[in-house]
């Protein structure tokens, strides 16, 4: 049976590809650490895992959820962007329930899409943004996010008949793999620009309650009329260690959100309400809970950067995100230096080509496990002679 050709054009998953390199290394009984997804590693807050205790044992939650949402869960998300941003949402027509954000991200393309439609994605960015436009029939245009721009999308360089065609464009600040941050000129620029060609505009969230040295990520709709054109994708997982749970929520243009739901309605059947339920307990945790976290991570990445200076790479310590976006050395590309690293070292790291062409040159470091565990993964590259100014010829790859 034939595949469709959609398909043909979709590379092999990242994290997948990921999962299956540290599966190989094992299966040789290798020490392997995994530097490469960012999956948490600490547990689930205390206070969410309680709330889904008592809402699991409720009867009332055992059928089927509401497609949009529980009324409970989308009003707790609009006080929590209330709180946060000091920005009004409207629950009932402004806020739509998410099975984590990387579903919602991929459903949006469906809804706005049709083929030969042009879709404006970040590169290096998430997989998704690219391969969920190919999957809906339209072509992905990519926006280089480059270190002489501090990682921003230059929007006055998109070609006019390229912002003409285009039907979303997808930001993601704090941004994964770089860890850059934007303001909010740049989110007026960019809603400027989308309001000019009529094009969607989506942030995706994911890291915004993950900051350091006192920095605190804006939202979009910070910007006045951002509501016209924007909508954004807020997820649990990495705020609240919750990457299993898969919750989270849409905000904003309420045709967006309508036209969201719709595509959802159609693939699948909401959320498990007691999720929503502890999820929505997630936005009291304790303040000092979230601190706690972000603390150990600023530990974790000082570490890190500390420790890659040592072996000569000029670092600029990053403000949000628990990811350390690092070049490779002289004359190896960015699987040569990946392989480097797993063949010398027994450390998995993820190639930057994986995140899109213009994140060639470039590995992505997840600082998802303890100190110790990192200052290992230093002493390994030490040890195997691996540094910014290493050269190829003398390296096994």
């Amino acid at each position: 049976m034939k595949t469709s050709k959609r398909l043909d054009r979709i590379p092999p998953y990242l994290f997948a590809r990921i999962d299956e390199k540290v599966a190989q290394a094992k299966q040789k009984g290798l020490d392997v650490i995994s530097l490469g997804i960012g999956d948490p590693d600490m547990p689930t807050l205390t206070c969410v895992v309680d709330a889904m205790h008592n809402a699991i044992n409720n009867p009332k939650n055992h059928d089927y959820p509401p497609y949009d949402g529980t009324k409970e869960f989308k009003k707790a998300s609009a006080d929590w962007m209330k709180r946060r941003f000091n920005v009004g949402m409207d629950p009932d027509c402004e806020i739509l329930a998410n099975i984590g954000s990387k579903e919602a991200i991929a459903h949006v393309f469906f809804a706005y899409v049709d083929a030969g439609d042009i879709t404006l994605c970040p590169d290096p960015g998430y997989p998704v943004y690219q391969n969920a436009t190919i999957l809906a029939g339209g072509e992905p245009y990519s926006m280089p996010l480059k270190k002489e721009n501090g990682f921003l999308p230059e929007l006055d360089k998109i070609p006019v008949d390229v912002a003409q065609k285009a039907k979303i464009m997808f930001l993601n600040y704090p941004n994964n793999p770089t860890g850059a941050v934007c303001t909010l000129d740049f989110y007026k620029k960019a809603v400027d620009f989308c309001k000019k060609y009529d094009i969607l505009l989506c942030s995706d969230m994911a890291y915004c309650e993950m900051t350091y040295d006192n920095y605190i990520a804006p939202s979009v709709f910070e910007v006045e009329g951002a509501k016209d054109v924007a909508i954004e994708f807020y997820s649990h997982s990495k705020s609240y260690n919750m990457t299993g749970w898969r919750v989270g929520f849409v905000a904003g243009n309420k045709d967006a959100i309508k036209a969201l739901g719709t595509i959802k309605n159609n693939i699948d059947s909401g959320c498990f309400k007691a999720i929503q339920e502890a999820a929505a307990k997630a936005y009291h945790a304790p303040k000092e809970d979230i601190n706690k976290l972000n603390s150990m991570y600023k530990e974790r990445k000082e570490v890190m950067e500390n420790g890659l200076r040592e072996l000569g790479w000029d670092i600029t310590p990053s403000k949000a995100t628990f990811y350390i976006w690092i070049p490779c050395p002289k004359g190896f590309s960015s699987e040569e230096f990946a392989t480097v690293m797993l063949e010398k070292a027994n450390i998995v790291v993820p190639p930057g080509n994986g995140y899109g062409k213009y994140g060639e040159g470039y590995v992505r470091i997840a600082i998802t496990k303890p100190v110790e565990i990192l200052q290992k993964a230093l002493t390994r590259m030490k040890e195997a002679g691996i540094s910014y100014t290493m050269e190829k010829d003398k390296a096994i790859v």
